[in-house]
């Protein structure tokens, strides 16, 4: 401070005399700092006559000053006043004011600190003083006027200074569906984007922009920018009649950026104002993020390229994988039939083209392998070529590479869709791609190389090491996905006869000859003509022929496929279009060393897990609320118990992904493995259905589903032990009645899916463990000082809709 002239105004901004001003002494300080020449050099001369009766100012103008002084803290510079005064009301200060500051003397100290130039400090006397020396009259415009100017000039001085302006930080969503706008990339690990989806983003930001928009339409005047600064936040009139927040980043071109939006513009002095407070409480929605997979290749033009063209200013789906500053994205395309992995598709871009196997029509191709078969007649082939060589170098390369580096940093710590990995199959390396997550613990991959399909555990795969990297990327896949032309049309899914009839024409030649009749490029599908080495090139020996004259495309129902007990394909029911996995060799794939083998335990169908102790009457309870219908009927899991649940679904996940499917014979009441959707449950059989679906009971979630003859497997003991986990459920302190529809709809979004603490008042017992029934209130703890009693809620609001029914 001491190298600043004193009183000088630079940028915009005052700079204090004083370290300690005199509102911080005591009252006879004051007293004595106003009355007294505060410099030791100055003239004693100069003291102010504090006797002379102020002159007659106006209290409207004693009160502007005032709100002028309350901002400075430090005291302000007398001299300076006149200008401040000017910028802040747009009204000439009187200038011979300066030569009479005693004329202020009863709203603020005025502190004179040199004869030669004459200058002064002054400050805001102490509250309760200015009270004292203004009337009654004064003191009501004081508070209705002068404490909002003060406040205004304060919010002024916020934007005069950015570092003072706070803004929260974006808050990442944890949960539910995200969608985003990519506007700009530099490179895949700086993806500039806007905006997440939801009632905290984007719709807080289209209800802002309109109170902005109503706001500065009546107040534009009184808040316009007078003096900005670069870093400054300002509200713009963009574009007819918007507002939109923005920060100044150049004054030379009045250039800002659009802190919502992502995009820089030139704009017109006129059109920026000062940003009002209650603007300035919504994080700014544009963020970067990066693309996951993407990271090692984030410069590589082709890449940049390849995103760019795909992504920008386009509306995706994305999966968040990590909660950082610049958050690791997979970005999805939902708009078609199919969504497409945005990551995926664009690292293609990164395929050596000279790699790549383009089939020509009419071609003819010798030393074919087919790799696998799907259950809809479509197969993957290996043809020979420069590719496939050259992946053979790289993956043996690798191989000796991780034979002497035995270490665990090659884990995958951080599996998401899309992601390219290793995987030891048979004691070779392969590619694989991962196609589903189902836990923590266990995913499918799809090999690329031969089409294969299959469930593995996360601890099983490899990264592929950094200096292995571009080269593994750069091959494309080696395995061609192809049908067979010209059978029977509108054959639509397979027969089982006719999916084993191919499966065991192509595993017991493993090479063949194919001749390519048409390429459908729409859906990346070719297609031959197959023969056997033996057969070629006689087209009515080609296995087209065979399968099209044989006898095996009449439907049956609740058929299913099966495989040689020695294998571990998957063993699918009519209309599930996964292959069984099988290798080049034309052997079923076997994806776990240990994959024929079932857990300890041999099958059984009257062994119970033992039943889940329950707490007795007045006990509490930790829970988690899986299914809720209405205050009458919900069910609850134990909180304590739920690792050890997600721990067994895993392995069932494991074992029956893997396994040979075994004949079902289905029975009432009985107990079942049955997948539904992704994932393996634990259920019972509550209906037969005539069209071959079954009616479930999920005994650890509490949910009935319909499920196909298909799905359902022997529940093994090994799965038995955990006992089951869902508890049905009464709200206790409400009396039992028909729910309202409404009323279900609002209790269970009020309690479904959340976690609460349960004080149990009265159990229920039966002998079937999935019949027993607690009635308990529910509490609601999340809150840090409040406990939040569901049954109040219920009976205050619940009740009442339904009574208007």
């Amino acid at each position: 401070v001491e190298k600043i002239h004193r009183g000088d105004l630079i940028d915009g901004f005052l700079y204090p005399a004083k370290k300690i001003p005199p509102a911080a002494k005591s009252n006879a300080e004051q007293e004595k700092a106003s009355q007294n020449v505060t410099s030791p050099k100055a003239d004693p001369l100069l003291k102010p006559n504090m006797e002379t009766t102020p002159a007659s100012l106006s209290s409207d103008f004693k009160a502007k000053v005032v709100g002028i002084l309350l901002k400075y803290s430090s005291g302000l510079w007398a001299h300076a006043l006149p200008k401040v005064y000017q910028d802040t009301y747009q009204v000439k200060f009187p200038e011979d004011i300066l030569n009479n500051l005693e004329l202020l003397s009863d709203v603020c100290i005025v502190d004179y600190v040199s004869e030669v130039p004459r200058k002064a400090i002054l400050y805001a006397k102490p509250q309760k003083c200015i009270d004292e020396n203004l009337n009654v009259t004064e003191k009501v415009k004081r508070h209705d006027g002068v404490k909002a100017t003060a406040e205004q000039q304060y919010e002024e001085s916020e934007d005069q200074n950015p570092e003072n302006i706070t803004v929260p930080s974006l808050i990442i969503p944890s949960e539910g569906s995200v969608s985003i706008m990519v506007l700009e990339l530099k490179n895949t690990n700086e993806v500039l984007i806007r905006q997440y989806v939801g009632k905290e983003y984007s719709s807080a930001q289209e209800q802002m922009e309109d109170e902005m928009k109503a706001y500065y339409s009546q107040n534009s005047t009184v808040s316009s920018a007078q003096s900005l600064s670069v870093g400054q936040l300002v509200a713009v009139h963009a574009e007819e009649d918007v507002w939109l927040r923005a920060q100044i980043i150049s004054l030379e071109d009045n250039r800002v950026y659009y802190v919502d939006h992502g995009f820089n513009e030139f704009v017109e002095s006129s059109s920026v104002c000062r940003l009002q407070k209650q603007f300035r409480s919504l994080p700014f929605q544009a963020a970067k993020c990066k693309l996951a997979g993407l990271e090692a290749f984030c410069d590589d033009p082709v890449l940049v390229k390849a995103v760019e063209s795909q992504t920008c200013f386009k509306i995706f789906a994305v999966e968040i994988l990590e909660k950082s500053d610049i958050p690791p994205l997979v970005l999805y395309d939902t708009s078609g039939e199919d969504d497409i992995n945005i990551n995926a598709t664009c690292l293609k871009a990164l395929y050596d083209k000279a790699l790549e196997l383009n089939l020509q029509v009419d071609a003819l191709y010798t030393n074919v392998r087919v790799t696998s078969v799907f259950s809809d007649g479509s197969l993957y082939c290996q043809v020979p070529s420069k590719g496939l060589s050259r992946l053979s170098e790289i993956l043996q390369k690798l191989e000796d590479y991780f034979l002497y580096k035995q270490t665990s940093e090659f884990n995958v710590l951080l599996p998401f869709c899309g992601k390219i990995c290793l995987f030891p199959s048979k004691g070779k390396l392969a590619r694989v791609e991962i196609k589903i997550i189902h836990t923590r613990r266990a995913l499918d991959v799809q090999f690329m190389d031969s089409g294969t399909v299959a469930t593995v555990k996360v601890s099983e795969l490899k990264e592929i090491p950094p200096q292995f990297l571009r080269e593994v990327i750069a091959i494309p896949p080696q395995a061609l996905k192809c049908c067979l032309a010209d059978l029977p049309p509108n054959t639509g899914m397979w027969t089982p006869d006719a999916v084993l009839w191919l499966r065991d024409a192509v595993i017991n030649c493993p090479e063949f000859s194919m001749k390519v009749i048409k390429q459908d490029a729409s859906k990346g599908i070719a297609h031959i003509y197959l023969f056997a080495p033996e057969n070629f090139p006689d087209m009515d020996r080609s296995i087209n022929r065979q399968i099209k004259n044989a006898d095996l495309w009449k439907h049956q129902k609740d058929v299913f496929l099966s495989v040689a007990p020695s294998g571990t394909g998957f063993t699918k029911a009519v209309g599930d279009a996964v292959p069984a996995p099988q290798l080049p060799s034309g052997k079923l794939e076997k994806s776990f060393p240990d994959s024929g083998r079932e857990p300890s335990g041999a099958v059984s169908t009257t062994e119970m897990p033992p039943p889940l102790p329950l707490p007795k009457p007045g006990d509490l309870m930790d829970i988690y609320v899986s299914v809720a219908c209405h205050p009458g009927h919900f069910v609850v899991q134990p909180w304590n118990e739920l690792n050890n649940l997600y721990a067994l679904m895993e392995e069932m996940i494991l074992y029956y992904s893997r396994a040979e499917e075994k004949p079902v014979t289905i029975e009432k009441n009985k107990l079942y493995a049955a997948k539904i959707g992704d994932e393996w449950y634990r259920v019972i059989i509550k209906g037969i259905l005539r069209n071959g679906f079954l009616s479930v009971y999920e005994l650890d979630y509490g949910k009935h589903e319909f499920v196909s003859v298909g799905k359902v497997q022997p529940l093994l003991d090994t799965f038995r032990r955990l006992p089951f986990q869902a508890i049905t459920a009464q709200l206790a302190g409400v009396k039992n009645q028909q729910w309202s529809e409404e009323a279900s709809i609002v209790f269970r979004n009020l309690v479904e899916k959340k976690p609460f603490v349960a004080q149990i008042q009265a159990v229920n017992d039966s002998t079937n463990s999935w019949d027993r029934k607690i009635v308990t209130f529910l509490v609601d703890t999340s809150l840090p000082h409040i406990d939040t009693w569901i049954h109040d809620f219920v009976s205050q609001s619940l009740v009442e809709l339904s009574k208007g029914d």
